[in-house]
């Protein structure tokens, strides 16, 4: 249930590429894609589905998955015989599926996000309460998002974001009233190599000229201080940039020194509904 890759959140864009999963049961993934992002999480043995704005009420969710019983390289006139064009030889991985099963707890995204794949365990897809939970990035990242959670802080994990030619995932993204938050998680042996620390130092720069600020924890902070001094920090600059843009009129600032779930009373909040 915990290995790696085993399941693979994929994205559904048309109402046909649904319909062909359930009626046809196969999904198509580029080869190109598989190489450059799902080279190391190959080959899944269950498909879950992301369902994006098209889908209307089913929007923003993962609802459906199936098991891949084989998968096959294939060229996309080999899909499409009647679809003829210049992408008709593009190379194609045709994971054909068992029936489509719907899940007994959807799987919500709080926000609109771009996102295209999600390699995940099977453990994390049936327990998952939103799109965040189904990230497999490390035991740091996991254990510095279940703080968050408890602090009810809502990052947005795996973020892409672009500037100028150069795209870069955030561990954990936050959006402020005055400008916005990467947190990431630092394992000790990645980060001690001298290129790599360079590397982040130009990431950084990039970040920060586009108004982003940016905190990194190391291993031994999260794994023996995750509440006290990560999340107490992150509070902290979330607090100095506004406090969360939760599309309010103010932002929504982390109480500090009070107990896990405390929630500041947002504006035009009812009383009734603030439990501190």
């Amino acid at each position: 249930m915990t290995e790696r890759g085993q399941v693979l959140v994929a994205i559904v864009n048309h109402v046909r590429d649904l319909d062909i999963a359930r009626e046809e049961h196969w999904y198509r993934i580029p080869v190109a894609s598989q190489q450059r992002r799902l080279r190391n999480r190959w080959p899944p043995k269950w498909l879950a589905l992301y369902q994006t704005k098209v889908f209307g009420p089913e929007a923003y969710a993962v609802r459906y998955y199936a098991r891949v019983i084989d998968i096959r390289q294939v060229r996309r006139v080999d899909l499409f015989p009647d679809d003829i064009g210049p992408d008709s030889q593009k190379l194609y991985f045709q994971l054909c599926l068992d029936e489509l099963q719907a899940l007994e707890r959807p799987v919500f995204s709080r926000r609109w996000r771009r996102i295209v794949f999600i390699p995940t365990t099977w453990a994390k897809l049936i327990n998952a309460d939103e799109i965040n939970d189904l990230y497999d990035g490390s035991p740091l990242e996991d254990k510095l998002w279940a703080a968050l959670k408890l602090w009810e802080i809502p990052a947005s994990r795996q973020e892409w974001v672009r500037i100028g030619e150069n795209g870069y995932c955030l561990d954990f993204a936050l959006y402020c009233i005055k400008g916005n938050l990467d947190v990431e998680t630092d394992g000790d042996t990645w980060h001690a190599n001298p290129e790599r620390a360079a590397m982040d130092n130009v990431r950084n720069n990039a970040l920060e000229a586009k108004g982003w600020s940016v905190l990194r924890f190391g291993s031994s902070q999260i794994n023996e201080q995750a509440e006290s001094y990560c999340v107490d920090t992150i509070s902290k600059k979330i607090n100095t940039l506004g406090g969360l843009d939760e599309g309010w009129l103010a932002g929504r600032k982390i109480p500090l020194g009070l107990p896990p779930g405390t929630r500041q009373l947002a504006l035009f909040e009812d009383e009734e509904e603030y439990d501190a």
